[in-house]
């Protein structure tokens, strides 16, 4: 355990002595910033109202946009949600790992984490710092992204700290994310109509081949007749840093030379006839797995670079690829 400096957040490796003193913290109703392998979370007892609102405060989130509940074991799903055939088919595929299902939820969820609405969304994380933590206290935990409401989401503990380390006191660091990308998010409220809410590293194909059938594919801001998100992750604007962000097919050389170095330019690949310190490349060889790890942590070197403008390419193909832009056109919206 070390404690950083300028902030009052205090960073743990994961040590079973600190597992044990953060899910006592937990217990208590406080939050804990968690590694996931899509981003980072910020954590508290799904169960306790109360230690559910620390969330929204510290992060400035509307309380329209409801939480994600986290559990360590499928026989936890019941506990809180009410769970029909094509939501194990898929839970049973996929958990633990990148997806979330939006369910109808059991009285014991409280409201500020549903924003309201009869239903809860629910995954099962794959991280083992994270699913460890989530055993060792017993708990189901609520946890969205662990960054200021609307900013682009962390992928590393130091992000955490950078965002909301003068609000919290807890972050457990368990290395960089691997996937990048926040979790995919099926609507399963109507078995007979699945609709896909976010796009993720389980892709649409995936998710139509296991349940052998067409998923639908919401619009974006999709909200209930009261006004609240249905899911995380469904505003217009979102994942946004505060450097404009410029959105391209593709990049030419002649429009990049021509444009200055005080415009930064993301490749997804590295550039061959190009360079310079505004020019910058998401992935060696443009794969769209090192293109969604390194997106966010990107944006934010970017954004803290004082450029007037980032300019980013749009990834090519499907897959994961509608994952990576559905997020950078929400981190463009103005």
């Amino acid at each position: 355990m070390k404690k950083t400096s300028a902030v009052t957040a205090r960073l743990f490796r994961g040590t079973p002595r600190e597992l044990a003193q953060l899910a006592r913290a937990l217990q208590r109703g406080e939050l804990v910033a968690v590694p996931t392998e899509t981003v980072y979370g910020l954590a508290a007892d799904a169960l306790n109202a109360r230690a559910c609102r620390k969330i929204f405060t510290a992060k400035g989130r509307p309380t329209t946009d409801p939480l994600i509940v986290h559990l360590h074991d499928l026989r936890d799903l019941a506990r809180i949600a009410e769970p029909n055939a094509a939501a194990l088919i898929l839970a049973r595929k996929f958990w633990p790992g990148p997806l979330t299902l939006v369910l109808p939820k059991k009285p014991v969820v409280p409201d500020i984490v549903s924003a309201g609405l009869p239903s809860v969304a629910v995954r099962m994380p794959q991280h083992p710092l994270f699913r460890r933590l989530l055993k060792v206290s017993g708990l189901l935990l609520a946890a969205p992204s662990a960054n200021p409401f609307g900013y682009v989401s962390p992928t590393t503990a130091e992000h955490v700290c950078a965002g909301l380390g003068k609000k919290i006191r807890y972050i457990l660091d368990g290395g960089p994310a691997t996937i990048g990308l926040e979790s995919t998010i099926v609507d399963l409220r109507d078995p007979a109509k699945p609709r896909l809410l976010r796009p993720g590293a389980i892709t649409h194909a995936a998710l139509q081949k296991a349940l052998g059938r067409r998923v639908l594919l919401a619009k974006t801001g999709l909200r209930s007749v009261r006004g609240a998100q249905v899911s995380p992750g469904l505003l217009k604007q979102h994942y946004s840093p505060r450097t404009p962000v410029v959105l391209h097919s593709h990049f030419t050389v002649k429009q990049v030379r021509s444009s200055g170095e005080k415009e930064a330019w993301l490749f997804l690949a590295k550039p061959r006839e190009l360079a310079g310190p505004h020019i910058h490349w998401l992935d060696p060889r443009g794969t769209l797995a090192g293109i969604a790890r390194r997106l966010f942590s990107a944006l934010r070197e970017l954004d803290d670079g004082r450029f007037r403008r980032i300019h980013v390419e749009l990834a090519r193909g499907s897959g994961l690829a509608e994952a990576i832009n559905d997020r950078l056109r929400r981190a463009a919206a103005r």
